[in-house]
């Protein structure tokens, strides 16, 4: 069945492309299944001119961060601890500042973004979404400037790809729709870290307003 085509306001509409980096990829010590696989969707959306405002995440975190399981004696990656008062997913060591697992995939053309956001920079805090910082000290969750920076460039609508599905894009998705954006995931453009979410995560976005579409909704 056909999927109803999607047209791009261009002037109000910002790309955000969550995490693309050799450490999130098969091969990487968090590599996602089949994730190299949006790479070539993802330059064409990049290529295709829809967008006035293009933004990529980075996960860049230094050594012994917080998050990283190695840093918890006794712990295991994938494990939960409780840190300041909410679950914490203990993950591999990853995308530390330097590495080449933390650069920018170099397959896809990067001077098509305007700006680049880095997250998860300080050791005691996680970082999912693109727009603030996981639950840190005082029960709090820092906004990154992302939603301010959009709005400066008059951004109404934001088109989220990139990986993990059900991690940094899902928490991304979530915060940019809680800040007042119009928000689409562009599903196949994504991979989950565990496939078994996705029927929750469908239901949970439109439950929030945020419409899930396929690249081949698009003119690009």
């Amino acid at each position: 069945m056909a999927h109803k085509k999607i047209e791009v306001t261009r002037d109000t509409s910002a790309l955000i492309l969550v995490d693309i980096q050799p450490d999130f990829l098969p091969g990487g010590p968090l590599g996602v299944a089949e994730g190299d696989h949006i790479l070539p969707g993802v330059d064409r959306a990049m290529k295709s001119g829809r967008f006035a405002t293009v933004v990529a995440t980075q996960d860049w975190h230094p050594p012994n961060h917080i998050s990283f399981a190695s840093r918890h004696e006794g712990h295991k990656p994938l494990q939960t601890i409780e840190l300041y008062g909410y679950e914490q997913t203990l993950w591999p060591d990853h995308c530390v500042v330097g590495t080449k697992g933390a650069e920018l995939h170099p397959s896809l053309p990067w001077e098509y973004v305007d700006a680049f956001m880095r997250k998860g920079t300080a050791f005691h805090v996680d970082s999912y979404s693109g727009f603030r910082n996981n639950w840190g000290p005082g029960n709090r969750r820092p906004k990154t400037g992302l939603a301010g920076y959009l709005r400066d460039r008059g951004v109404t609508t934001v088109y989220v790809c990139g990986l993990a599905r059900d991690v940094c894009v899902r928490w991304t998705v979530q915060d940019a729709v809680a800040e007042g954006f119009r928000t689409t995931i562009l599903w196949d453009l994504c991979r989950p870290v565990d496939p078994s979410s996705d029927d929750r995560l469908r239901a949970d976005f439109e439950e929030r307003g945020i419409r899930i579409a396929l690249e081949e909704q698009f003119n690009w």
